[in-house]
């Protein structure tokens, strides 16, 4: 159990894709215009990183190491494929919003940086439960920075939330005749919110560090004591 709490803690928070190791930024500041449209892509990129993560994992053995790059892009792709698929037949007005964004899930460092890392050298349920933590890091990340550009930008949450639940519709947060702010809404104003959280993470793990090493001093002082 304790493997599988070190896996969740590094995807959502210690080594989170995105605000840790700063990957698929392309996709995340594109896309994170609103909730909705980035907690989207955010789900069909958890379920590629959890497929991809289980079938190499699985064929980790029968996979050559010197061709291994090109074999682990071909599995993502047929997998983005079936999404991207999925999501026209099932979504077709999201996948009309998200465009291209989807099909370029191949391209996105995390997933092939995730199935490099663990999926090739762990087992099945530990890669493919690592799959799913990654994605979940990213979903949060993305949910909350198309969030803030949406309420900041436009005044609204779950706005376009009708194309997946049509009998829903967007909430009205900030008064109608709010006139908006339109940075927010393009990608200059997702670096600024990115960059906050970035620097919202960075402060929190080094108050952490400064509490655990005054614990660690305290101790150390009374056994000398």
């Amino acid at each position: 159990m304790s493997a599988y709490k070190e896996i969740a803690w590094n995807g959502i928070w210690k080594q989170n894709t995105i605000l840790a190791q700063l990957l698929g930024l392309c996709p995340l500041l594109a896309v994170s215009t609103n909730f909705v449209n980035a907690v989207s892509l955010g789900l069909a990129t958890i379920a590629v990183m959890m497929l991809a993560n289980f079938a190499i994992s699985a064929l980790r053995a029968l996979i050559p190491y010197e061709i291994r790059i090109p074999v682990f892009i071909l599995i993502i792709a047929a997998l983005v494929t079936v999404v991207d698929l999925a999501f026209n037949a099932f979504l077709h007005d999201m996948y009309l919003v998200l465009g291209i964004f989807i099909p370029l899930i191949v391209t996105n460092c995390i997933v092939l940086a995730r199935v490099e890392a663990f999926a090739a050298k762990n087992g099945l349920r530990a890669s493919t439960f690592d799959g799913m933590m990654m994605g979940i890091g990213f979903v949060w990340v993305i949910a909350l920075l198309g969030a803030v550009r949406e309420l900041i930008g436009q005044g609204t949450l779950f706005s376009g939330i009708e194309m997946i639940f049509p009998t829903l519709s967007g909430i009205q947060v900030l008064p109608a005749d709010y006139p908006g702010f339109l940075i927010a809404m393009l990608p200059p104003g997702a670096f600024f919110v990115l960059g906050l959280l970035i620097a919202g993470r960075n402060w929190l793990e080094a108050r952490t560090n400064r509490r655990v090493l005054a614990q660690r001093l305290m101790q150390h002082s009374s056994v000398t004591t």
